[in-house]
């Protein structure tokens, strides 16, 4: 692309372009009236698909993340030295509602490598390791995962027990990572473990760069009662990495860590701003007052009041979602309403599936092979899920808490007494 295209109608144009010659342009139905019995009728909080399908699809987001790249549209905001064009964030949401009007893969398989991994390694990596990961992130040519949630250590991410030891300019890493997205296809993880058990919990963290296929490194699916395994547990014995490969400090990792987390919750926030309160067609009402009406109950006054007050806690989260997400596209960083948005994405998908299992009742459990009944229950056996992943529903409540409403801190444990000393549970 010429320097011209920094302009925004030139770029415009470019963009254009660049989509006619690599896609088709899409039959755009979202505005489209829902209609009982047409369409698709999956409902499922977390798509659940063969491992070869899965791949299948990796292989198609990396294929059109190649394109844009080479094309000079793979990381539109980014720095120069990294495989970036330095544009403004006018430009890449310019860009993002142009592709959508065309049939391109999703580009699902990089959300938490590029919307997670990638700005955590060039806020806290060294040059040469940004030098050689963060191109080919953006180019599709490496996949990355985040190794944070342990068994024993959830939420209290300052409590993780992996451990790091020092060996010469090699760390050696042993431990156990759980609710791992992407670790079965990632080819690097950003790790967050304990090198110092001597110094209080949130103060012998380090974080690293680990290659996911290094000897020692071993990935399991984690079957989930919906019968899938959209996530997974890692374990890794004596595997080694080189020093070079640190993010940030020696024992600073809480830093790197809360570097990730805040642009995970951005993250959420931002792909939670859809026109359905973050549920995506799950929650498009239409589609529950179409179900009602189906079982015969549309006239039946508890039902109606339930969903009456459905509708207005999606339409709720929408806006506040939208002004979240307008708050990031203006420059300021994200902050503790998408912890809100978060919090408000699980509470409403708790509600819908407290709905739907009573407008179903046995049709739930039972499939007759009805459309729309039956495969309800893969969304209702999700939604268990949303309340873990991107932070507990507890953990969001005290950080709306404590930085929203300005309660005071919780007690906690003693800041200064080493990790080694403190209670397990």
């Amino acid at each position: 692309m010429s320097p011209t295209d920094s302009t925004v109608d030139g770029f415009r144009a470019k963009v254009v372009a660049f989509l006619d010659a690599h896609a088709a342009r899409r039959i755009d139905t979202d505005d489209r009236p829902f209609v009982w019995g047409e369409g698709a009728d999956d409902v499922a909080l977390f798509e659940e698909v063969d491992r070869a399908k899965e791949l299948a699809v990796v292989a198609a987001d990396k294929a059109w993340r190649a394109t844009r790249y080479d094309a000079g549209l793979g990381w539109i905001t980014g720095p120069k030295p990294y495989g970036g064009r330095e544009l403004t964030p006018a430009h890449e949401r310019l860009y993002a509602s142009l592709e959508a009007r065309y049939d391109v893969p999703a580009g699902d398989s990089f959300m938490v490598g590029l919307g997670v991994v990638a700005p955590t390694i060039l806020a806290h990596a060294r040059d040469h390791v940004k030098q050689r990961y963060l191109p080919a992130m953006y180019r599709g040519d490496v996949v990355g995962c985040q190794l944070f949630s342990e068994p024993g250590a959830g939420s209290d991410l300052a409590g993780l027990q992996t451990r790091a030891e020092r060996d010469g300019d090699v760390w050696v890493i042993n431990g156990q990572k759980v609710w791992t997205s992407s670790a079965h296809y990632a080819d690097i993880g950003e790790i967050i473990c304990r090198t110092d058990p001597e110094q209080p919990k949130h103060q012998g963290l380090t974080g690293f760069v680990v290659d996911m296929q290094a000897p020692g490194v071993e990935v399991r699916p984690l079957r989930q009662m919906t019968g899938g395994a959209s996530f997974n547990e890692v374990f890794l014995t004596d595997v080694r990495v080189p020093d070079d490969h640190r993010l940030g400090d020696v024992n600073g990792g809480w830093t790197v860590a809360l570097t990730t987390l805040l642009n995970e919750r951005a993250s959420i926030g931002a792909s939670s701003a859809d026109g359905h309160g973050g549920l995506g067609n799950i929650g498009n009402t239409d589609r529950l007052i179409a179900l009602l009406r189906h079982c015969g109950l549309d006239r039946d006054p508890i039902l109606r009041q339930e969903l009456a007050r459905l509708y207005a806690a999606l339409r709720v989260a929408r806006w506040n979602n939208l002004r979240a997400v307008n708050k990031m596209k203006a420059g300021q960083p994200p902050g503790p309403e998408l912890s809100g948005a978060k919090l408000a994405l699980t509470d409403n998908a708790q509600a819908v599936s407290r709905f739907v299992s009573k407008v179903l009742g046995a049709r739930l459990v039972a499939n007759t092979g009805e459309w729309g009944t039956y495969s309800w229950s893969q969304f209702v056996l999700g939604v268990p899920g949303t309340r873990v992943a991107g932070g507990t529903d507890e953990v969001l409540r005290k950080i709306l808490g404590e930085q929203v409403l300005g309660l005071p801190k919780e007690p906690g444990i003693n800041t200064t007494t080493p990790f080694k000393d403190l209670p397990r549970n």
